[in-house]
Protein backbone atom coordinates (compact mmCIF):
# COMPACT_ATOMS: atom_id res chain seq x y z
CA UNK A 1 0.00 0.00 0.00
CA UNK A 2 2.89 2.43 0.76
CA UNK A 3 4.58 1.69 -2.19
CA UNK A 4 1.92 2.54 -4.24
CA UNK A 5 0.94 5.53 -2.50
CA UNK A 6 4.47 6.54 -3.02
CA UNK A 7 4.35 5.95 -6.83
CA UNK A 8 1.53 7.70 -6.91
CA UNK A 9 3.10 10.84 -4.99
CA UNK A 10 6.05 10.83 -7.72
CA UNK A 11 3.81 10.99 -10.91
CA UNK A 12 1.88 13.46 -9.47
CA UNK A 13 4.51 15.38 -8.65
CA UNK A 14 5.85 15.03 -12.35
CA UNK A 15 2.62 16.29 -13.62
CA UNK A 16 3.02 19.43 -11.09
CA UNK A 17 6.30 19.90 -12.29
CA UNK A 18 5.11 20.38 -15.61
CA UNK A 19 2.21 22.79 -15.09
CA UNK A 20 3.46 24.52 -12.23
CA UNK A 21 3.82 28.45 -12.82
CA UNK A 22 7.96 29.56 -13.76
CA UNK A 23 7.97 31.64 -10.32
CA UNK A 24 6.91 28.52 -7.86
CA UNK A 25 10.12 27.55 -5.83
CA UNK A 26 10.96 24.35 -4.51
CA UNK A 27 9.68 23.37 -0.74
CA UNK A 28 13.07 22.83 0.25
CA UNK A 29 14.18 26.16 -0.94
CA UNK A 30 10.98 27.16 1.18
CA UNK A 31 11.25 25.44 4.21
CA UNK A 32 13.29 22.79 6.05
CA UNK A 33 11.78 20.01 8.26
CA UNK A 34 11.95 20.73 12.22
CA UNK A 35 13.85 18.90 14.31
CA UNK A 36 16.65 18.62 11.38
CA UNK A 37 18.68 21.12 12.41
CA UNK A 38 22.81 21.64 13.03
CA UNK A 39 24.34 21.45 16.46
CA UNK A 40 27.08 24.36 17.15
CA UNK A 41 30.20 22.22 18.99
CA UNK A 42 32.98 24.48 20.85
CA UNK A 43 36.39 24.01 22.48
CA UNK A 44 39.85 24.75 23.94
CA UNK A 45 43.28 23.73 22.46
CA UNK A 46 47.07 24.95 21.37
CA UNK A 47 48.61 25.40 18.70
CA UNK A 48 52.29 24.57 18.29
CA UNK A 49 54.74 24.68 15.82
CA UNK A 50 54.60 28.64 15.24
CA UNK A 51 57.46 30.31 13.87
CA UNK A 52 58.20 32.92 16.83
CA UNK A 53 54.64 34.65 16.78
CA UNK A 54 52.81 32.65 19.59
CA UNK A 55 51.33 34.01 22.55
CA UNK A 56 53.75 36.46 24.95
CA UNK A 57 53.42 34.37 27.70
CA UNK A 58 54.20 37.63 30.36
CA UNK A 59 50.37 38.54 28.77
CA UNK A 60 48.87 35.62 28.27
CA UNK A 61 49.49 33.01 31.40
CA UNK A 62 46.71 30.46 30.64
CA UNK A 63 48.71 29.40 27.53
CA UNK A 64 51.51 28.61 30.19
CA UNK A 65 49.03 26.74 32.23
CA UNK A 66 47.55 25.01 29.31
CA UNK A 67 51.21 23.61 28.32
CA UNK A 68 52.12 22.76 31.90
CA UNK A 69 48.59 20.79 32.06
CA UNK A 70 49.23 18.74 28.63
CA UNK A 71 53.00 18.03 29.39
CA UNK A 72 51.84 16.58 32.95
CA UNK A 73 49.97 13.74 31.14
CA UNK A 74 52.85 13.01 29.93
CA UNK A 75 54.70 12.30 32.53
CA UNK A 76 56.67 15.25 32.06
CA UNK A 77 56.72 17.67 35.36
CA UNK A 78 57.74 21.53 35.44
CA UNK A 79 58.53 22.88 38.67
CA UNK A 80 55.81 25.23 39.98
CA UNK A 81 58.53 28.22 40.30
CA UNK A 82 59.36 28.05 36.24
CA UNK A 83 57.90 30.05 34.02
CA UNK A 84 58.72 29.09 30.37
CA UNK A 85 58.69 31.41 28.04
CA UNK A 86 57.00 30.16 24.94
CA UNK A 87 56.89 31.71 21.69
CA UNK A 88 55.71 29.05 19.54
CA UNK A 89 52.43 28.26 21.21
CA UNK A 90 49.26 29.58 20.80
CA UNK A 91 46.03 29.41 22.78
CA UNK A 92 43.29 29.52 20.64
CA UNK A 93 38.98 28.42 20.59
CA UNK A 94 37.90 25.94 18.17
CA UNK A 95 34.31 25.28 16.90
CA UNK A 96 32.54 23.82 14.44
CA UNK A 97 28.95 22.65 13.11
CA UNK A 98 27.93 19.68 13.47
CA UNK A 99 25.45 18.50 10.47
CA UNK A 100 22.06 17.07 10.88
CA UNK A 101 22.18 12.93 11.44
CA UNK A 102 26.19 12.89 11.32
CA UNK A 103 27.72 9.71 12.70
CA UNK A 104 30.83 8.75 14.52
CA UNK A 105 33.85 8.43 11.55
CA UNK A 106 32.33 11.28 9.90
CA UNK A 107 35.22 14.14 9.01
CA UNK A 108 33.69 17.84 10.03
CA UNK A 109 35.74 21.37 9.14
CA UNK A 110 36.64 22.89 11.98
CA UNK A 111 37.93 27.10 12.75
CA UNK A 112 40.47 27.97 14.87
CA UNK A 113 40.49 31.73 16.53
CA UNK A 114 43.70 32.39 18.62
CA UNK A 115 42.18 34.19 22.03
CA UNK A 116 45.71 35.49 23.51
CA UNK A 117 47.89 38.22 21.69
CA UNK A 118 49.75 35.72 19.11
CA UNK A 119 50.58 37.52 15.92
CA UNK A 120 50.20 34.70 13.31
CA UNK A 121 48.92 30.97 13.29
CA UNK A 122 50.31 30.49 10.05
CA UNK A 123 52.58 27.08 10.45
CA UNK A 124 50.96 25.85 13.41
CA UNK A 125 49.07 22.52 13.73
CA UNK A 126 46.19 22.17 16.71
CA UNK A 127 46.80 19.30 19.28
CA UNK A 128 44.07 17.14 19.93
CA UNK A 129 40.86 19.03 21.12
CA UNK A 130 37.41 17.85 22.35
CA UNK A 131 34.92 19.65 21.19
CA UNK A 132 31.88 19.96 23.41
CA UNK A 133 27.79 21.01 22.62
CA UNK A 134 25.78 23.10 24.96
CA UNK A 135 25.17 19.54 27.03
CA UNK A 136 28.61 19.25 27.77
CA UNK A 137 29.22 15.66 26.08
CA UNK A 138 32.30 15.64 23.54
CA UNK A 139 30.68 15.38 20.24
CA UNK A 140 33.54 15.47 17.82
CA UNK A 141 37.92 15.20 18.55
CA UNK A 142 40.16 17.85 16.31
CA UNK A 143 43.44 17.98 15.81
CA UNK A 144 45.39 18.89 12.55
CA UNK A 145 47.53 21.54 10.73
CA UNK A 146 45.74 24.95 10.42
CA UNK A 147 45.41 26.82 7.02
CA UNK A 148 45.59 30.73 7.27
CA UNK A 149 44.23 32.67 4.80
CA UNK A 150 46.32 35.89 6.28
CA UNK A 151 49.78 36.68 7.20
CA UNK A 152 51.50 39.51 8.86
CA UNK A 153 54.94 40.79 9.18
CA UNK A 154 56.41 43.26 12.42
CA UNK A 155 59.57 45.43 12.68
CA UNK A 156 61.75 46.00 15.53
CA UNK A 157 59.98 49.68 15.77
CA UNK A 158 56.57 48.10 16.32
CA UNK A 159 55.59 48.78 12.83
CA UNK A 160 53.58 45.58 11.37
CA UNK A 161 51.53 44.89 8.17
CA UNK A 162 48.87 42.78 7.99
CA UNK A 163 47.37 40.70 5.26
CA UNK A 164 43.74 39.47 5.66
CA UNK A 165 43.44 37.82 9.46
CA UNK A 166 46.68 36.26 10.27
CA UNK A 167 44.85 35.19 13.69
CA UNK A 168 42.63 32.78 12.44
CA UNK A 169 42.02 29.75 9.95
CA UNK A 170 40.28 26.57 9.31
CA UNK A 171 41.46 22.96 9.01
CA UNK A 172 39.19 21.12 6.62
CA UNK A 173 38.14 17.64 7.96
CA UNK A 174 40.09 18.73 11.08
CA UNK A 175 38.06 17.08 13.42
CA UNK A 176 36.03 13.11 13.74
CA UNK A 177 32.66 12.55 15.19
CA UNK A 178 32.38 10.13 18.09
CA UNK A 179 29.13 10.58 18.94
CA UNK A 180 25.99 11.36 17.33
CA UNK A 181 23.15 13.85 18.14
CA UNK A 182 19.38 12.15 19.26
CA UNK A 183 16.59 13.66 17.12
CA UNK A 184 13.60 12.79 16.88
CA UNK A 185 13.28 12.30 12.94
CA UNK A 186 10.80 8.95 12.85
CA UNK A 187 9.51 8.84 16.18
CA UNK A 188 5.92 10.65 15.53
CA UNK A 189 3.61 10.13 12.26
CA UNK A 190 4.19 13.28 11.12
CA UNK A 191 6.47 16.00 10.02
CA UNK A 192 6.62 19.22 10.34
CA UNK A 193 7.82 22.01 7.17
CA UNK A 194 8.96 25.45 8.64
CA UNK A 195 8.98 28.12 6.37
CA UNK A 196 12.36 30.00 6.43
CA UNK A 197 10.24 33.56 5.60
CA UNK A 198 6.84 33.67 7.66
CA UNK A 199 3.85 34.27 5.91
CA UNK A 200 0.21 32.62 5.90
CA UNK A 201 0.09 33.20 2.11
CA UNK A 202 2.78 30.54 1.45
CA UNK A 203 1.99 28.51 4.23
CA UNK A 204 -1.71 27.83 2.56
CA UNK A 205 -0.19 27.48 -0.99
CA UNK A 206 2.21 24.71 0.58
CA UNK A 207 -1.04 23.39 2.07
CA UNK A 208 -2.62 22.90 -0.96
CA UNK A 209 0.13 21.67 -3.00
CA UNK A 210 0.80 18.98 -0.64
CA UNK A 211 -2.96 18.10 -0.45
CA UNK A 212 -3.35 17.94 -4.00
CA UNK A 213 -0.35 15.86 -4.52
CA UNK A 214 -0.83 12.89 -1.75
CA UNK A 215 -4.20 13.93 -0.83
CA UNK A 216 -6.80 15.72 1.05
CA UNK A 217 -6.23 16.02 4.67
CA UNK A 218 -2.32 15.15 4.29
CA UNK A 219 -1.47 18.16 5.44
CA UNK A 220 -2.53 20.85 7.64
CA UNK A 221 -1.30 24.55 8.34
CA UNK A 222 -0.45 25.07 11.93
CA UNK A 223 0.58 29.00 11.71
CA UNK A 224 2.94 31.34 8.81
CA UNK A 225 5.64 29.53 9.75
CA UNK A 226 4.68 25.78 10.38
CA UNK A 227 3.25 22.77 7.95
CA UNK A 228 2.54 19.73 9.86
CA UNK A 229 2.39 16.35 7.16
CA UNK A 230 1.03 13.06 7.74
CA UNK A 231 4.31 10.58 6.85
CA UNK A 232 5.25 7.19 7.31
CA UNK A 233 7.28 5.63 10.39
CA UNK A 234 9.56 3.48 8.41
CA UNK A 235 12.56 5.50 8.12
CA UNK A 236 13.21 4.18 4.79
CA UNK A 237 9.63 4.97 3.13
CA UNK A 238 10.11 8.57 5.26
CA UNK A 239 13.13 9.53 3.77
CA UNK A 240 11.44 8.52 0.08
CA UNK A 241 8.51 10.68 1.12
CA UNK A 242 10.79 13.32 1.85
CA UNK A 243 12.87 13.57 -1.00
CA UNK A 244 8.87 13.62 -2.96
CA UNK A 245 8.31 16.70 -0.83
CA UNK A 246 11.18 18.75 -1.17
CA UNK A 247 10.93 18.28 -5.01
CA UNK A 248 7.39 19.90 -4.81
CA UNK A 249 7.05 23.36 -6.59
CA UNK A 250 5.21 25.92 -4.63
CA UNK A 251 4.48 29.61 -5.32
CA UNK A 252 5.63 31.70 -3.01
CA UNK A 253 3.10 34.86 -1.39
CA UNK A 254 4.75 38.25 -2.50
CA UNK A 255 7.09 39.50 0.35
CA UNK A 256 5.66 42.64 2.28
CA UNK A 257 6.20 46.48 1.23
CA UNK A 258 9.19 46.93 2.83
CA UNK A 259 12.02 49.54 2.81
CA UNK A 260 15.21 48.77 4.37
CA UNK A 261 17.21 51.47 5.51
CA UNK A 262 20.73 50.07 6.40
CA UNK A 263 22.37 53.21 8.90
CA UNK A 264 25.36 52.28 9.20
CA UNK A 265 26.48 51.80 5.30
CA UNK A 266 23.92 53.80 4.17
CA UNK A 267 22.26 51.36 1.94
CA UNK A 268 18.47 51.22 0.96
CA UNK A 269 16.58 48.60 -0.26
CA UNK A 270 12.79 49.18 -1.37
CA UNK A 271 10.58 46.62 -1.78
CA UNK A 272 9.01 45.89 -5.18
CA UNK A 273 5.38 46.38 -3.74
CA UNK A 274 5.90 50.05 -1.91
CA UNK A 275 3.66 52.41 -3.08
CA UNK A 276 3.30 55.89 -2.32
CA UNK A 277 0.64 58.14 -1.78
CA UNK A 278 -0.10 61.34 -3.47
CA UNK A 279 2.66 63.69 -1.95
CA UNK A 280 4.81 66.76 -2.94
CA UNK A 281 8.93 66.65 -1.87
CA UNK A 282 11.04 69.10 -1.73
CA UNK A 283 14.90 68.58 -0.49
CA UNK A 284 17.86 70.44 -0.49
CA UNK A 285 20.73 70.54 1.61
CA UNK A 286 22.64 73.35 3.37
CA UNK A 287 26.70 72.81 3.81
CA UNK A 288 28.24 74.75 5.97
CA UNK A 289 32.52 75.03 6.07
CA UNK A 290 34.39 76.57 8.57
CA UNK A 291 38.39 76.71 8.38
CA UNK A 292 40.94 77.84 10.98
CA UNK A 293 43.53 79.41 10.05
CA UNK A 294 46.38 81.00 12.83
CA UNK A 295 48.15 84.24 11.35
CA UNK A 296 51.71 85.72 12.54
CA UNK A 297 52.18 89.28 13.16
CA UNK A 298 55.35 90.29 13.66
CA UNK A 299 56.69 94.08 14.17
CA UNK A 300 59.59 95.15 12.13
CA UNK A 301 63.23 95.73 13.75
CA UNK A 302 62.85 99.13 15.23
CA UNK A 303 59.54 98.80 16.72
CA UNK A 304 59.79 96.87 19.73
CA UNK A 305 56.80 94.97 19.91
CA UNK A 306 55.93 91.51 20.16
CA UNK A 307 55.77 88.54 17.53
CA UNK A 308 51.85 87.01 18.31
CA UNK A 309 50.06 84.52 16.68
CA UNK A 310 46.13 85.95 15.97
CA UNK A 311 43.36 83.47 14.92
CA UNK A 312 41.85 83.33 11.46
CA UNK A 313 38.44 82.01 10.85
CA UNK A 314 36.34 81.44 7.42
CA UNK A 315 32.64 80.47 7.27
CA UNK A 316 31.19 79.80 4.07
CA UNK A 317 27.50 79.11 3.74
CA UNK A 318 26.14 77.74 0.37
CA UNK A 319 22.72 75.87 0.18
CA UNK A 320 22.34 73.57 -2.90
CA UNK A 321 19.27 73.84 -5.39
CA UNK A 322 16.40 72.02 -4.00
CA UNK A 323 13.94 70.97 -6.57
CA UNK A 324 10.09 69.45 -5.90
CA UNK A 325 8.58 66.40 -7.17
CA UNK A 326 5.73 65.40 -7.37
CA UNK A 327 4.41 61.65 -6.57
CA UNK A 328 0.82 60.51 -7.81
CA UNK A 329 -1.00 58.12 -6.11
CA UNK A 330 0.00 54.45 -6.70
CA UNK A 331 3.27 54.84 -7.85
CA UNK A 332 5.81 51.78 -7.93
CA UNK A 333 9.52 51.59 -7.24
CA UNK A 334 10.51 52.31 -10.82
CA UNK A 335 9.03 55.99 -10.23
CA UNK A 336 10.23 56.35 -6.81
CA UNK A 337 13.78 55.69 -8.27
CA UNK A 338 13.20 57.85 -11.09
CA UNK A 339 12.25 60.29 -9.27
CA UNK A 340 14.92 60.76 -6.69
CA UNK A 341 17.76 59.76 -9.32
CA UNK A 342 16.40 62.91 -11.17
CA UNK A 343 16.85 65.50 -8.66
CA UNK A 344 20.37 63.85 -7.83
CA UNK A 345 19.47 62.64 -4.67
CA UNK A 346 22.42 61.10 -2.68
CA UNK A 347 21.51 57.82 -0.33
CA UNK A 348 21.61 59.91 2.85
CA UNK A 349 19.02 62.34 0.93
CA UNK A 350 16.94 59.36 -0.29
CA UNK A 351 16.57 58.04 3.08
CA UNK A 352 15.65 61.60 4.22
CA UNK A 353 12.91 61.73 2.01
CA UNK A 354 11.52 58.27 3.17
CA UNK A 355 11.00 59.20 6.77
CA UNK A 356 9.50 62.32 5.59
CA UNK A 357 7.04 60.31 3.76
CA UNK A 358 6.19 57.98 6.21
CA UNK A 359 5.96 60.42 8.65
CA UNK A 360 3.34 62.14 6.44
CA UNK A 361 1.64 59.21 5.73
CA UNK A 362 1.83 59.19 2.08
CA UNK A 363 4.21 55.74 1.72
CA UNK A 364 2.67 52.49 2.06
CA UNK A 365 5.66 50.43 3.30
CA UNK A 366 6.85 49.15 6.43
CA UNK A 367 10.32 51.69 7.05
CA UNK A 368 12.65 49.11 8.76
CA UNK A 369 15.99 50.89 9.61
CA UNK A 370 18.62 48.49 10.69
Amino acid sequence: MMKTWLLAALVGLTYAALTTPAAAERVKDLAQVQGVRANQLVGYGLIVGLDGTGDQTSQAPFTVQSIKNMLARFGVTIPPNANPQLKNVAAVTVHAELPPFSKPGQAIDVTVSSIGNAGSLRGGSLVMTPLRGIDGEVYAIAQGSLIVGGFGVAGRDGSRIAVNVPSGGRIPNGATVERSVPNNFVGEPYVVLNLHTPDFTTAARLTEGINNLLGAGTAQAIDAVSVRVAAPVDPSQRTAYLATLDALDVEPGDAPARVIVNSRTGTVVIGSNVRVMPAAVAHGSLSVTISERADVSQPNALAQGETVVTPNSTIAVEQHEARMFVFNAGVDLNDIVRAVNQVGAAPGDLVAILEALKQAGALRAELIVI
